[in-house]
């Protein structure tokens, strides 16, 4: 992976008129990456990265440009020189701060795009008719609040925001046969964001893990349009809490760069797959199988 990622980096210093040329022509593949504070962190990388280690190595102009563009729209940059592609992938807050709030748990999903659906956006907010419109594939995630699943409540409502299993299993029932209306368009959701150990109690870290397994295991169904990427997972590795050497700190839940830095490669690896294979040369995890 590092002397692929290496010669990707390379192509970084040459490929601007390359870009300008691509940007006139219609993209072979447009890509909306939905999230929040994870993933904007995800997204960019930190200076800390392998990836930004080896770009140093290469040009100080180009640790620059990963910083101010991001690392992963690098890494699609240096994908398309090196395969005469145009994938052009974009980022957006969804659900906005204003005016629906910022919360991106299977309820909004959910209320947005099923109990909402249309042409017209729900609160200032794209529904799925809106984003399958312009894009071919859409990445969307939860924050790591999601991992705060209390007991279940006596009789489960799939209108209700709060964070139950059960209630999380309907909504999710009813997202995955919304994204079914949609076959040409390709879906990456991640596997919930988790928390430090100092953030979370055991029981509801324990309700969190049984859920993301329930959404590996059963949720996902081999051959749809649907695919995976196990974050959860990557920030465990099978244990209950976000590792606290991969945290911000062991009081926040947020990734630190070197975490970001790996994990930035993997969706990436994991984006591609999906995008030209289907997902199946790679582990839910992006790893190559």
């Amino acid at each position: 992976m590092k002397s692929k990622l290496s010669f990707f980096l390379v192509f970084l210093l040459i490929i601007p008129l390359v870009s300008c040329k691509k940007k006139e022509a219609e993209p072979d593949l447009s890509i909306i990456f939905l999230h929040h504070s994870t993933g904007s962190i995800i997204w960019r990388g930190e200076s800390r990265s392998f990836a930004n280690k080896v770009a140093g190595r290469i040009s100080d102009k180009l640790v620059k440009k990963m910083n101010s563009k991001g690392v992963l729209p690098s890494l699609f940059e240096a994908y398309n020189a090196e395969n005469q592609v145009n994938y052009e992938i974009e980022e957006m807050a969804f659900p906005k701060q204003k005016p629906y709030g910022w919360n991106n748990f299977p309820y909004d999903y959910y209320n947005i795009w099923v109990k909402n659906e249309g042409e017209t956006a729900y609160m200032e907010e794209p529904t799925l008719e809106m984003l399958s419109s312009e894009y071919q594939l859409i990445i969307f995630k939860h924050c790591f609040p999601v991992s705060n699943i209390e007991e279940d409540q006596a009789t489960p409502d799939i209108n209700s925001k709060t964070k139950t299993l059960a209630n999380y299993k309907l909504q999710y029932a009813a997202i995955k046969e919304k994204l079914h209306e949609f076959p040409s368009t390709k879906f990456i959701l991640f596997t919930g964001a988790v928390q430090v150990k100092a953030n979370n109690t055991e029981e509801k870290a324990k309700r969190a893990k049984e859920f993301f397994e329930w959404v590996r295991q059963e949720w996902d169904e081999p051959g749809d349009n649907i695919y995976l990427w196990d974050l959860s997972s990557l920030q465990t590795e099978g244990g209950l809490y976000f590792k606290d050497e991969y945290a911000l700190s062991p009081e926040n839940s947020h990734p630190n760069g070197e975490f970001a830095g790996m994990a930035v490669e993997l969706l990436f690896n994991r984006i591609i797959d999906v995008a030209e294979n289907d997902g199946k040369s790679t582990l839910l995890t992006g790893r190559p199988k």
